[in-house]
């Protein structure tokens, strides 16, 4: 054991023990006119502490206070401390273009703003400030004094650089300048993105030069006219210019490693950027120093002076168990000395195993966690063995320990099952995604979060979804099913309308032959009356005219029989194939609407083609 502060043994404890020495060895001042005789018979006899005693605590008191003072420590090893940090550069676009009022009070004012806001939250990183349009140049270069790069930065404007343009090879090319020390340079742009639909080449070079690009996008993809000093818009080939959010520039940074984000009114964007920066950059050490760690001491000598003053300014009496107190606080004390350092050593324990959790070493923190709640039998701290689990994706594991933990708070339960639901959604399982849904209600009806609130909206949704698949997947399912009996039993009404086209076809060749076999007779008949007319001349003239006109009506009614005939059969036929259209299913119905297009070319079953439309644009002026 040492101490930390020994100043105040050498300074503090020889003077109270003169002091005290003087307080035994003085006498009360009735003592000089009386004897000791006359003075114990004066006195009342009471059943308290005397003042020798008192004093001898105070004493004691005293002695254990400047002890706690002093600091009294046991070594526990040392530790390395490293102050590190991200070089940021800042780019900012100071183009015509940024004049635009799409955004309040402007893109550039509002690029600015940014910039100061970000410049305030990263006071412990060195941040530097680039100017450009169509050529770049250094504002500042990497520094801790973020007020006089704010100072240069508030200064900036349009006029700042005349040349017209946006160029963002040259702003990189002096990035890589100004930041050629560092082995990986980061940097941040806030621009409108200029007009380039292609950024390979500045993608190159960034990879080239190991430049990962963040970018800041300002403005909005409706765009603004931009006004000139003199209150008059740009124009191009007489006609008013709109400037747009370029939307092509969020490949830069992607493709470079680095994060697009969209500006917005609140400062949330900058604070979500500086966040990225965090996550994808490799802070340097800047400083290193080695320091001792201590387990302190102080509180043991401090309470127990504090339970002597209350003994030393209460009214005991002097019977046996009087003397004694101190003697039973101290052999209590040292009978549960193991224990009491035990208790009092948990603090170091969760500090070793909150440092492994934040240093990536679930694993052990898990471990340290776990042997931690076996001696304490906290309920609380499966929640610290949850969050490890989880980390190291054992996340049925990690349901359980949420399980376990047991808070009284009402934020730490809310917490609690904030996890216990996104373990639940992590397990993959979509059985516990109703589980899920609970344990964020539950959370929300503790604490009102905003990231809960969109875990369980992404949740539902995806639960809806599923629904809809499966209800549309069995609906496709009893679809198909009745399209393939309805396919089987036009087939079997094709069938026999088939049959019955052939039985109507040998009936017609029947009535065919009939007929054929009548007219025979006919003609014989005819032929015989003919030979007897010829025979038998004596019939007159009228009888021959008579017989014409018969076999004339003959022929007619014959022909008018035959016509007949042809129209049953045709709308036999028509009857035939409009039951079969009515029995057909709209895939048959289609199949055959294309054979009959083919068929006979008109312009009822054939579309006309749409020509496509090409959009020609006009290079804008910045």
């Amino acid at each position: 054991m040492s101490f930390l502060h020994p100043e105040f043994l050498y300074y503090m404890l020889p003077p109270m023990f003169i002091l005290f020495a003087f307080l035994f060895t003085q006498k009360g001042q009735e003592e000089n006119f009386f004897s000791q005789e006359v003075m114990d018979k004066l006195r009342v006899s009471s059943n308290t502490l005397t003042l020798q005693a008192r004093n001898v605590l105070f004493l004691i008191i005293g002695t254990l206070i400047v002890i706690a003072l002093a600091a009294p420590v046991i070594n526990n090893g040392k530790v390395e401390i490293k102050a590190k940090s991200t070089d940021i550069m800042i780019a900012l676009d100071i183009s015509d273009s940024m004049l635009g009022e799409d955004v309040y009070p402007n893109r550039l004012k509002l690029a600015k703003q940014k910039a100061l806001s970000l410049l305030k939250l990263t006071e412990t990183q060195r941040v530097g400030v680039i100017a450009f349009a169509q050529n770049s140049y250094l504002v500042s270069p990497l520094s801790f004094d973020s007020s006089a790069v704010a100072f240069l930065l508030r200064s900036l404007d349009t006029t700042s650089i005349t040349e017209k343009g946006t160029n963002f090879l040259s702003m990189l090319e002096v990035v890589n300048k100004s930041m050629k020390t560092e082995s990986n340079k980061y940097l941040l742009i806030l621009s409108d993105g200029g007009d380039s639909k292609d950024f390979s080449r500045e993608i190159a070079y960034a990879k080239k030069n190991h430049i990962v690009v963040f970018v800041l996008g300002i403005g909005t993809s409706k765009g603004a006219p931009i006004k000139q000093a003199d209150g008059e818009f740009i124009k191009y080939h007489g006609e008013i210019m709109i400037s747009k959010l370029n939307k092509n520039i969020q490949n830069l940074a992607t493709k470079t490693g680095g994060v697009y984000i969209k500006s917005l009114n609140s400062s949330s964007d900058v604070k979500a950027m500086i966040s990225e920066i965090d996550a994808h950059s490799e802070k340097k050490v800047l400083k290193s120093q080695t320091i001792n760690r201590y387990i302190a001491l102080f509180y043991y000598p401090l309470g127990l002076a504090l339970f002597l003053l209350l003994i030393a300014t209460s009214s005991m009496s002097k019977r046996e168990k009087v003397h004694l107190p101190l003697l039973f606080v101290v052999a209590l004390f040292f009978s549960h000395a193991s224990e009491l350092n035990a208790g009092v050593l948990d603090f170091m324990e969760l500090k070793d195993a909150k440092e492994s959790y934040v240093k990536g070493d679930y694993e052990k923190s898990q471990k340290m966690y776990e042997t931690y709640q076996k001696g304490s039998q906290k309920s609380d701290v499966y929640y610290n063995i949850g969050n490890s689990l989880y980390k190291q994706g054992k996340y049925k594991e990690a349901i359980d320990a949420y399980k376990k933990a047991y808070f009284k708070g009402a934020k730490n339960r809310a917490e609690n099952l904030a996890n216990l639901g996104n373990a639940y959604v992590k397990t993959g399982d979509e059985k516990l995604l109703s589980k899920a849904v609970n344990s964020y209600e539950e959370s929300l009806k503790l604490n009102k979060d905003k990231n809960v609130q969109e875990n369980l909206e992404a949740v539902k949704k995806f639960i809806k979804k599923k629904k809809e698949q499966k209800k549309k997947k069995n609906k496709d399912k009893k679809k198909n099913q009745k399209k393939n009996k309805e396919q089987k039993k036009n087939k079997k009404d094709k069938s026999n309308q088939d049959k019955k086209n052939k039985d109507s076809d040998k009936s017609d060749k029947k009535g065919d032959q009939k007929d054929k076999k009548k007219s025979d007779k006919d003609t014989k008949k005819q032929e015989k009356k003919s030979n007897d007319k010829k025979s038998d001349k004596k019939n007159s003239e009228k009888e021959k005219e008579k017989s014409k006109k018969q076999s004339e009506k003959k022929e007619k009614a014959k022909e008018l029989k035959d016509k007949k005939k042809d129209k049953e059969k045709k709308s036999a036929q028509k009857t035939a194939l409009k039951q079969m259209q009515d029995k057909m299913s709209d895939d048959e119905e289609k199949k055959w609407l294309k054979q009959l297009s083919n068929e006979h070319s008109t312009y009822l079953y054939r579309l006309n083609k749409t020509n496509k439309i090409e959009d020609n644009r006009n290079e804008k002026p910045w």
